[in-house]
C-alpha cells in the first residue's frame, strides 16, 4: 500500500513547531546565556561611565590649568612692558649723576629690581604650569581613548543582547506566555517578617512588582536583575555596586551560607547570571528575564542554581 503525504499549497513542508517542552527547554538555555551577556553589558557601561567620568575631570582640570596659563602670560607680558618702561636708562651711570631728584631714581632702580624678581618668579611658574598643563592633557587623552574602547565594547553587547531577547520574546509568544508588564505598576505591599533596613528593601521591591523586566534597565518603568538589587537596597541607605558581577565581589565578606538566610540577603545563580531579594517565609522577589515582570516567587520553585548569598 502506498502512503500519500500531503503537501500544504505552496509545496514546501513547514518546519515542525517546537513542543511546549522542547520550546520551554530552549528558552531556558537563552534565559542563563541571556543573564550573562546582559552582565557583561552592564559593566562594559558602568566602565564607560567610570572612564567617561575620569576624563571629564582630567578635562576640568585641563581647562583650569589651560586658564592659569594663560593669565601668568599675560601677567608675565605686561611685567616685562612695565619694567622696560620703568627701568629703561634708569640705571645708567649718567642718569644718576644727571639726574636732579637722585633720591626718586634710586627708589625707581629698586622698585625695578623688586619687579624682576617677581617677573623671574612668574615665568618660572609659567613654566611649571605649561609643564603640568602637558601632562594632564596627556591623561586626558589617554582617558578619552579608553572611554573609546569602552564605548565600542557597549555597542557589541548591546547588539548581541538585543539578538538574544528577540529570539526570547519569539518563544514565549509562541509559548503564550510573554509579559510585557506595566511600566506604571503600584506593585504589592510587603507584609513579610523583615524589620529595620531590610523591612525598607523589601517595600521598595515589592513595589516593584508588575514592572516589566528590561535588560539594563534601572527603573522607574523597568528593571533588570541587579537594577532592582541596587535601587532597593539604595531605598534602605545602603549604596550597592551596579552589576550583578560587581555585587558578589563587593559583598566578598558578607557571604551568608544559603541554610541561614534573612530577609533582604541577596541570592546569586551560579554562573553570577542572576540576583534576587530573600523576602522571607521562603520567597523570593526578583526581575527575572525578558518577557516576564517583577515578582515574588517561592525560592524552591527558583529554577536557576544558587552559588551563594550576600547580606548587605
Amino acid at each position: 500500500m502506498i502512503g500519500l503525504i500531503i503537501v500544504p499549497a505552496g509545496g514546501v513542508l513547514a518546519d515542525p513547531q517546537p513542543t511546549i517542552s522542547q520550546a520551554k527547554a530552549k528558552l531556558e538555555k537563552l534565559n542563563d546565556k541571556a543573564d550573562k551577556v546582559v552582565d557583561r553589558y552592564n559593566t562594559a557601561t558602568e566602565s564607560y561611565k567610570d572612564a567617561k567620568k575620569r576624563y571629564d575631570k582630567l578635562n576640568d582640570s585641563y581647562k583650569r590649568k589651560l586658564s592659569t596659563v594663560t593669565e601668568l602670560r599675560q601677567q608675565v607680558v605686561a611685567m616685562a612692558v612695565n619694567g622696560y618702561q620703568v627701568g629703561r636708562d634708569l640705571t645708567t651711570l649718567p642718569s644718576l649723576v644727571t639726574s636732579d631728584r637722585p633720591d626718586d631714581l634710586l627708589y625707581q632702580m629698586a622698585l625695578t629690581g623688586r619687579l624682576s624678581q617677581e617677573r623671574a618668579g612668574m615665568l618660572a611658574a609659567f613654566d611649571r604650569e605649561n609643564r603640568g598643563l602637558k601632562a594632564e592633557r596627556d591623561k586626558a587623552q589617554a582617558a578619552l581613548g579608553e572611554a573609546d574602547e569602552e564605548r565600542d565594547k557597549i555597542r557589541q553587547e548591546r547588539a548581541e543582547v538585543e539578538k538574544l531577547v528577540t529570539q526570547q520574546k519569539k518563544l514565549l509568544n509562541r509559548l503564550g506566555a510573554y509579559r510585557a508588564g506595566d511600566p506604571n505598576s503600584t506593585g504589592i505591599k510587603y507584609t513579610g517578617p523583615a524589620s529595620g533596613s531590610a523591612a525598607a528593601v523589601l517595600s521598595f521591591a515589592y513595589a516593584q512588582v508588575g514592572k516589566p523586566y528590561q535588560f539594563g534597565g534601572t527603573g522607574p518603568g523597568g528593571w533588570d536583575c541587579s537594577g532592582l538589587t541596587q535601587a532597593s537596597w539604595r531605598a534602605a541607605g545602603v549604596s550597592l555596586p551596579r552589576t550583578t558581577w560587581q555585587q558578589w565581589a563587593w559583598g566578598a565578606n558578607r557571604r551568608v551560607s544559603l541554610d541561614a538566610l534573612q530577609p533582604g540577603d541577596l541570592i546569586f545563580s551560579e554562573g553570577l547570571g542572576h540576583v534576587s531579594i530573600y523576602a522571607g517565609n521562603g520567597k523570593i522577589v526578583h526581575a527575572p528575564q525578558t518577557g516576564d515582570v517583577v515578582k515574588v516567587v517561592a525560592l524552591s520553585s527558583y529554577g536557576r542554581r544558587l552559588v551563594g548569598a550576600v547580606r548587605p
